[in-house]
């Protein structure tokens, strides 16, 4: 049984354009898309599991629908038959896309269905022991979420060879953004400065993310797959440190990789070091970032507030 949500239409809009968005997962990334771009397009639709999600989905002008691996709203069909864009970001499930193998039919014969975009990671590439990688380089997953990412983007581009509609890959570096990055971290205590020699990571902003599938949306390309990271690939533990000087805070304590207590998941992103390249999105799309390293997007989410209210409105420094 499904709990029926009033398909409220978005609040209004100033359009650019006529366009439909239909999105699969409307989680961190997805929402922060749609806050950065909403008035491009006239209706945006959006994937819920959780009654919460629903209600903050409403809120922000997308039409709710539920959708999980095994059952979904059947309203959803009409959503998909109105849709132009269609953007994943749904992790697959074990070794197929749930979308696909729930809905494959309905996105093959949509009548103005004309982009789809699939939210994968950089994770695909594996470990290049701190050398450049760029989109044709071999993907070499060393763990199995990645592997399943991987089984996800061949289905996903050849779906796309089988109709008329363009496929992308966008592949993407660690995500930071309003109310999830290091400045956050540092205020609340939880921030760490893992040292693992050689080790570095990639990483992008949501502004840049929202950018390059907006630049894509407009100029869809069939099978195209985009590495999506900033231009400074670093030590995770530099990203700290800038985060605590913009607050005026001491960085917390240095721990060698090998004393520092991890999750599972937490040490596997320690087995992946490569340096991530962006030519294509630059080339390609034409897209020049907001935030080309870490030092702009921390700097400009300081000045938004952000790390400072965590603080009460105070850092050490200030009068």
């Amino acid at each position: 049984m499904f709990r029926r949500f009033d398909k409220i239409a978005p609040l209004t809009p100033i359009v650019a354009f006529s366009m439909n968005l239909l999105i699969f997962g409307a989680g961190y990334t997805a929402q922060q898309f749609v806050q950065t771009c909403r008035d491009r397009f006239t209706r945006i639709g959006g994937t819920f599991r959780s009654t919460s999600k629903a209600r903050a989905l409403q809120a922000s002008g997308v039409v709710p629908y539920y959708f999980d691996a095994e059952r979904y709203d059947p309203d959803i069909l009409g959503e998909v038959a109105q849709a132009d864009a269609l953007l994943v970001s749904i992790p697959p499930a074990f070794d197929s896309d749930p979308v696909l193998r729930s809905l494959s039919d309905a996105i093959m014969t949509a009548p103005r269905l004309r982009w789809i975009g699939y939210l994968s990671t950089v994770g695909v590439y594996g470990d290049a022991q701190g050398a450049w990688v760029d989109e044709n380089t071999p993907t070499q997953p060393v763990n199995e979420r990645s592997r399943h990412r991987v089984t996800a983007e061949g289905q996903w581009l050849a779906f796309g060879k089988r109709g008329s509609v363009a496929v992308q890959i966008f592949r993407l570096a660690g995500i930071y953004g309003p109310g999830r990055n290091a400045l956050r971290k540092v205020a609340d205590g939880t921030a760490r400065r893992i040292i693992k020699p050689g080790q570095v990571f990639n990483r992008i902003h949501t502004a840049d993310i929202a950018q390059v599938l907006m630049a894509s949306i407009e100029h869809p390309s069939r099978s195209a797959i985009y590495n999506v990271a900033d231009d400074e690939p670093g030590p995770p533990q530099d990203v700290i440190t800038y985060a605590a000087r913009l607050l005026g805070l001491e960085p917390p304590p240095e721990v060698s990789f090998e004393a520092a207590t991890l999750n599972a998941m937490a040490r596997s992103f320690y087995r992946d070091n490569k340096r991530v390249r962006n030519v294509r999105i630059k080339d390609e799309l034409g897209v020049r970032l907001r935030f080309p390293t870490y030092r702009e997007g921390l700097d400009a989410l300081y000045a938004s507030g952000e790390g400072v209210r965590s603080l009460g409105g105070n850092t050490m420094g200030e009068e």
